[in-house]
C-alpha cells in the first residue's frame, strides 16, 4: 500500500509568500486553552450567578454540550475537512485547511486550529445555540461544547507528539494514527471514536491490533 503522507519530520509546507500572512498559519498547542478556557469558565460562572438554571440541569447541559461537540467534530472532519473539490481554488483551499496536515502530520505548529478559524466558528455556533435555547440555557451548553473542542485540539496534538500512556491514551493515539497511515477514509473521530462506530467508519480490528508495530517514527 503506498504511503499516504509526505513527511514524518516536524516540518511543513509554506502557505504564503508573505511572512506576515504565513505567521497566522502556525499556532502553538496552548493557544486554544488560552483563548477558550476563559470562555468556558465565564459561561459557567454566569450560569451559577444568574440562578435560572439549576445545578443538575447545568451539569446535564454541560455534558450534552460535550456530546454534541463529538458529533460536530466527526461531521466537520469527515464531510468538510475530507471533502475533495475539483476546482483549482477548491483544491488549494482543501490543502490549506486539512490536506497539509495529512502531508505533514507531525508539524507541531499546525496541529490545533488557528484562531482566525476557531474564533469565528465558535461565534457562529454560539449564535446558533443561542437562537435555539435562549440566553440562559445556552451558557452551560456552550461551555460544554467549547470544553469538548479544547479536548479535541489537545488530544489531537497529543496523538502526534505526546507519549499518551495508558490504555485509553494509546487507544486514541492508534485510532488517529491509523487514520493517517492506513486509511484516511476511516477513523474520523479524534477525541472520541463513538461516531465512527455509529456510522460504520471504524478501522478493521486486525489493523488496530497491528497499529503499534507499524507506526512510523513513533517515540
Amino acid at each position: 500500500m503506498p504511503k499516504l503522507y509526505v513527511s514524518n519530520k516536524d516540518e511543513s509546507a509554506r502557505m504564503f509568500k508573505s511572512d506576515f500572512l504565513e505567521l497566522f498559519t502556525h499556532v502553538h498547542w496552548s493557544v486554544p486553552i488560552i483563548i477558550f478556557l476563559p470562555v468556558v469558565i465565564y459561561c459557567l460562572v454566569r450560569t451559577s450567578m444568574e440562578h435560572v438554571v439549576g445545578t443538575y440541569e447545568g451539569i446535564s447541559l454541560f455534558i450534552l454540550g460535550v456530546f454534541v461537540w463529538t458529533l460536530t467534530e466527526y461531521v466537520l472532519h469527515r464531510f468538510i475537512f475530507h471533502y475533495e473539490p475539483k476546482s483549482d481554488f477548491g483544491k488549494w483551499l482543501h490543502f490549506m485547511t486539512h490536506g497539509v496536515h495529512h502531508d505533514y502530520p507531525n508539524d507541531t505548529k499546525r496541529l490545533v486550529m488557528v484562531p482566525s478559524v476557531s474564533i469565528p466558528l465558535a461565534a457562529l455556533f454560539f449564535g446558533l445555540f443561542y437562537f435555539v435555547s435562549g440566553p440562559y440555557y445556552v451558557l452551560p451548553f456552550f461551555a460544554g461544547f467549547i470544553f469538548g473542542y479544547i479536548c479535541y485540539d489537545e488530544i489531537h496534538y497529543a496523538t502526534h507528539h505526546a507519549p499518551m500512556k495508558g490504555r485509553v491514551g494509546l487507544w486514541l493515539k492508534h485510532h488517529h494514527v491509523l487514520h493517517h497511515y492506513k486509511d484516511p477514509n476511516h477513523g474520523y473521530g479524534v477525541s472520541s471514536p463513538l461516531w465512527d462506530y455509529v456510522f460504520g467508519t471504524m478501522e478493521q480490528t486486525e489493523e488496530r491490533n497491528m497499529a503499534e508495530a507499524t507506526i512510523p517514527g513513533r517515540k
